[in-house]
Formats: structure tokens, sequence, C-alpha cells
């Protein structure tokens, strides 16, 4: 039982998961804005307004976002140590919720 460690959950620990959270989503919601900057209607109260491609804008970040988050995830579940992996998956979760309040501030 010498091999069994507890999994850190200070706070030191949370304020970094935390500020890699926010670091990874500014990140890539500035570039999922500008790759589907081209996409959708700039001006969202014209008459002319259509859902098509507003919809195409829409699941291209969606999209997009779950790719980068697919990916950081693998890549942190790789790379961390074995006692910091348990955190990887709250933050997963949460980025999830992130992702659809983040196309609030898309359309605006």
């Amino acid at each position: 039982m010498a091999d069994v460690r507890t999994e850190p959950s200070g706070p030191r620990v949370f304020l970094l998961g935390l500020a890699g959270f926010i670091v990874f989503e500014t990140v890539a919601y500035f570039l999922l804005s500008w790759l589907t900057s081209g996409l959708g209607e700039q001006n969202q109260m014209q008459p002319e307004n259509t859902i098509v491609r507003n919809w195409v804008k829409t699941t291209v970040f969606l999209l997009g976002h779950l790719t980068l988050v697919v990916v950081a995830l693998l890549t942190l579940s790789n790379q961390l140590p074995r006692h910091y992996r348990g955190q990887i998956m709250r933050w997963f979760l949460l980025s999830l919720v992130v992702m659809f309040l983040l196309l609030w501030p898309l359309f605006d």
C-alpha cells in the first residue's frame, strides 16, 4: 500500500486548473470566432437575415469547440501525472456547458 496516493484537491491545484481552464476557453473562443467570422449574418436585426447562415456558423463553432476540447482532454490525460488526472474530467464537463454559453457572445 505504499504506492497509494491521495488525489490532490487543495486550493492551489484548483486555482491552477481554473486558470488553465479560463485561458483555454478564452483562446478557443477567439480562435473559433476568428475562423467563423465569415459565416452568418453580421447584423442580426436585418430583414433578410436567415437561420441557415447562422445555423452553419453555430454548427461549425460547436464542432470546432468540441474538437478542441477532446484533443485537450486526450493530450492532458496522457501528459499529466496520474494523481492530477482526476481533475481533468470536471473541467471537461464544465467546458461542454461553457461551449453553449459562448454562442451568445458569438452572435453579438
